[in-house]
């Protein structure tokens, strides 16, 4: 009897027929939006924190820059398209550089009756640990084209190390 009742509990239960669910093909669209939108939304607040996502009037841009060792000297060469030498500023210690600017550009058209004007602000920001100490007093800086250039003198150059090709025997 005991046995009986095991089996009955082990047993496997006919399945109920499921409806079949009709798509319409634009579903797989809108399915295909929700899952960007989310993977947007994640990746947002992966690197930017939650909150508001909407670009704004005023827009924060890291510039891509370049550091060269130069045994002497580092030379950094920072790109700021657009930007007035007036509006940079660079803070220089020894261990550290920091640069930034504002740039603006107002755009206005007139017409007949009416007037449009545009305007648009953009924060650039870079700061950066040297590896090595700088003379703070002996820097050089250059705006050509675009490209901020400077010249950090280092406090102790590392002597320059030359290799020599070993031939085996």
């Amino acid at each position: 009897m005991a046995l009986r009742k095991e089996k009955e509990k082990l047993a496997i239960a006919p399945k109920e027929k499921t409806k079949i669910i009709e798509r319409k093909p634009y579903d797989l669209w809108m399915d295909m939006d929700r899952l960007f939108e989310r993977f947007r939304s994640n990746f947002d607040e992966l690197f930017w924190g939650p909150g508001p996502s909407l670009m704004t009037s005023s827009d924060v841009r890291i510039p891509a820059m370049d550091v060269v060792d130069l045994g002497d000297k580092f030379e950094l060469r920072i790109e700021m398209p657009g930007v007035k030498k007036e509006d940079i500023n660079i803070e220089v210690t020894p261990t550290s550089v920091e640069i930034c600017a504002e740039h603006e550009e107002t755009n206005k058209e007139k017409g007949k009756n009416w007037l449009r004007q545009e305007r648009c602000s953009t924060d650039f920001y870079r700061y950066l640990d040297l590896p090595e100490d700088i003379k703070t007093g002996n820097v050089e800086a250059e705006l050509i084209d675009g490209i901020l250039i400077l010249q950090l003198q280092k406090v102790e150059p590392k002597p320059k190390i030359e290799s020599k090709q070993v031939k085996i025997k």
